[in-house]
């Protein structure tokens, strides 16, 4: 399986080379030459399958002859070695809960995957040149990268995140790790921070002096993995002939479009909702037909504070940028966070169901779809645990949550971070670290 760049202005790779460039050298995102659908029998037979069998059958073809059979199957065992579970509220609504890893997000799978694919790469280099993994953080990709990344040998990690603009537990969970992870207090939005790191790629003094590659979900590596999640859910879902519709809380749009490729791999599902906070680029580019990217909002689901998600392009891509044909397949609602902690407090009351912020603006777009669809049946994803958003959380239903172990010893451990201003500043930091 070779990638090409979605700019169109650089030659195509190999998995391996997508993975450790991170970024075409055009500044395109790569995209697998082929997404050839998979057996109709492969589906049927789901409940039959571990996930580890769905999972390599899924991934295998986009990762081609870059990574040897057994060694992808382990890679995949040691990805994978935490639950999924589908949770039932009513007859036509169920959360897939996505926050059973390390570090309690959904970007554990992506970010784990990502991880021991490189290492393997890592270890093959004969000249062992070490590896800078750059990425830009809104909330939990920071954390995942970090713990997926932690002590890999050959890599370094540097992770961007807006000052301020993180719960406290996802900056402690990036910052406090040491060994080959750096994280950089940026002075301002996600966006900016995401900026800097596509700039770096493409500066020549920077790319002379480190190998860069990306653990954003820009990384084909960080992307790709995504998309068992929803193969997870049909597996334990107990009515199968109407395919349900899936709810994916939505900021840099990784997920969704994971979930749309095994969708374009024959995965059985109705349609997609991209369920987001104030920042509402896509849904009002389904509205007009015109997409214009905004300055960020800072919400209280952080993780979705994204103003220019840069995996909609590939979005548009799957559909071969009909936007007739994605607009069938894909609605987005927004929603504030007004309405999303009176969906934080409908959630625990009507179902004693705790949710995060992410998960609440997920069950929102799944209740504005089905009121206008009776028949249909929905998954809405929950992303991240409630803990990590506990103020928020406590003060919406009023409760003390019970804050697990691990938590409280992360919460006491010292941050340590780099504060930049601007692009200057990261480059110095890039440049003489």
């Amino acid at each position: 399986m070779n990638y090409y760049s979605l700019e169109g202005n650089a030659p195509p790779v190999s998995f391996k080379e997508a993975v450790i460039n991170g970024i075409a050298p055009d500044k395109g995102l790569y995209f697998p030459e082929s997404i050839n659908p998979l057996p109709t029998g492969f589906f049927n037979e789901l409940t039959t399958l571990s996930k580890n069998e769905i999972a390599f059958q899924l991934i295998q073809p986009f990762v081609g002859s870059s990574i040897p059979q057994e060694t992808l199957e382990n890679i995949i065992n040691e990805t994978l070695d935490f639950e999924f579970p589908l949770i039932p509220l009513t007859d036509r609504i169920s959360s897939l809960e996505l926050y059973h890893g390390p570090t309690l997000a959904f970007k554990d799978v992506g970010a784990r995957f990502m991880a021991r694919c490189l290492g393997y790469f890592a270890a093959l280099d004969s000249k062992k040149k070490e590896i800078t993994v750059l990425v830009a953080t809104s909330g939990d990709t920071g954390g995942a990268v970090a713990n997926g990344f932690l002590g890999v040998e050959g890599v370094t990690v540097v992770i961007l995140y807006p000052s301020g603009k993180v719960s406290e537990i996802q900056e402690k969970q990036l910052t406090t790790l040491g060994k080959n992870i750096t994280a950089l207090e940026v002075d301002g939005t996600f966006d900016n921070c995401q900026n800097m790191v596509k700039n770096a790629f493409v500066d020549p003094e920077i790319t002379t002096k480190r190998t860069l590659t990306s653990a954003n979900s820009i990384n084909v590596a960080r992307w790709l993995p995504q998309s068992f999640y929803y193969l997870f859910a049909l597996q334990q879902l107990k009515e199968r002939s109407n395919p349900p519709v899936f709810s994916v809380p939505s900021g840099n749009f990784g997920n969704i479009c994971a979930g749309m490729v095994a969708y374009k791999l024959g995965m059985p599902v109705t349609h997609f909702v991209a369920s987001v906070n104030s920042n509402a680029v896509v849904p009002d580019y389904l509205k007009t037909g015109s997409y214009a990217p905004q300055q960020s909002i800072a919400t209280i689901s952080n993780a979705m504070d994204v103003g220019d998600p840069s995996n909609f392009v590939r979005i548009q891509k799957l559909f071969e940028n009909d936007f007739g044909k994605l607009s069938q397949m894909l609605t987005s609602y927004s929603f504030s966070d007004t309405e999303t902690r009176a969906a934080i407090e409908e959630l625990y009351e009507r179902f004693n169901y705790l949710a995060d912020p992410h998960g609440a603006v997920g069950y929102l777009g799944l209740q504005k779809y089905l009121s206008a669809h009776p028949n249909a049946q929905g998954i809405f994803l929950e992303t991240a645990h409630p803990i990590k958003f506990l103020d928020t959380v406590e003060a919406v239903i009023d409760k003390k949550v019970t804050i697990p172990n691990a938590i409280e010893e992360l919460i006491q451990k010292k941050k340590k971070s780099v504060a930049i201003k601007n692009y200057s500043e990261f480059k110095a930091f890039m440049l003489h670290s």
